[in-house]
């Protein structure tokens, strides 16, 4: 790992120590730490990683921003660090300046996509995170000339937002006639496809990241919790449970970390990058649903708890699991 790397990941890692701590924000009595934390990974760079200084970022390579996302997966990070970092990549594709502050991602339906006609976007997305959290949303949008990418003020478009399994936003956006901030055609891209699969490769490299620290939390948790005058690692059956643990988090990492790499070398979204990141995006899918399930196994009760951080990170890991 060379030196800049190392740098992305200690910053990263520290201000999401200080700031997002899973078990300080659990017993947060708002959500005003999330100001404090935005702001921190805006001064640092962070939330514009991936775009040139032409556009108005960091102009990391993507393996940074990747690893980036495995920090964040770490910490159960509950804003839209990724959703930024995925709307910034895509603004850059069309040539398009990128705005400061938090940002989403939308596309409608394959039946009803988004259109822009004379300056406006309208249509439907759902599912869309973090939807009032966010300043602009970059969209992908049909046009009489073919896909375009289109930048839109959030407080132009009428929001539906509910809360997912996770407690984070997940809602509705109607554009009705909302006016485009700015719009190009897609130049790099084929169109929603690539988006996906980089959002698939974005996601399975927060699952890595999650199931590393939900790993750490049962192999603690099970030195400490004591049965029968010992801890339970000391059991064979605790032991072996653990260790399956620890085989389907490096399993996920190392998927996760191929299709980072094949992106990173990549010059188009051809058949090698589809067969990497859509290997990595299932494989990561199976850890994030075994390994939940031999986690809270391995905490008992106390991993239901509300009180109790295991929940923050399997939680978005099925979240991530059925997001792309």
């Amino acid at each position: 790992m060379i030196e800049s790397d190392t740098l992305i990941i200690d910053t990263t890692t520290r201000i999401f120590r200080e700031l997002a701590d899973p078990q300080a924000v659990l017993a947060a009595n708002d959500d005003s730490w999330k100001a404090a934390l935005w702001k921190a990974l805006e001064e640092a760079g962070l939330t514009l990683a991936w775009i040139h200084e032409d556009y108005g970022g960091a102009g990391v390579a993507i393996s940074d921003g990747f690893d980036i996302l495995n920090v964040a997966g770490r910490h159960a990070v509950s804003v839209p660090l990724a959703e930024t970092l995925l709307a910034g990549w895509l603004l850059e594709q069309a040539r398009l300046h990128v705005p400061q502050g938090p940002m989403t991602v939308a596309m409608g339906s394959r039946a009803k996509p988004l259109r822009i006609k004379e300056g406006n976007l309208h249509g439907i997305a759902r599912g869309v995170p973090f939807p009032a959290f966010a300043d602009h949303v970059a969209c992908v949008a049909v046009s009489e000339s073919g896909p375009q990418v289109v930048l839109v003020k959030t407080e132009s478009v009428d929001i539906e937002a509910s809360l997912g399994m996770v407690g984070d936003e997940l809602g509705q956006m109607v554009f009705n006639c909302a006016p485009a901030v700015a719009a190009a055609p897609l130049a790099n891209t084929s169109g929603p496809e690539d988006i996906m699969l980089m959002g698939a490769a974005m996601r399975a490299q927060q699952i890595a990241g999650a199931l590393q620290a939900v790993l750490d939390l049962s192999v603690s948790y099970a030195h400490e919790r004591h049965a029968f005058g010992r801890p339970i690692a000391k059991f064979q059956a605790v032991q072996q449970n653990l260790a399956r643990l620890a085989g389907e988090t490096a399993a996920a990492t190392a998927v996760a970390a191929s299709a980072g790499d094949t992106i990173n070398h990549a010059e188009t979204f051809d058949a090698a990058v589809f067969l990497e990141v859509a290997a990595a995006k299932i494989r990561c899918g199976e850890a994030a649903t075994e390994g939940a399930a031999i986690a809270h196994q391995a905490h008992g009760a106390m991993g239901f708890t509300d009180e109790y951080v295991l929940h923050r990170f399997t939680l978005r890991m099925f979240q991530w699991r059925d997001d792309f």
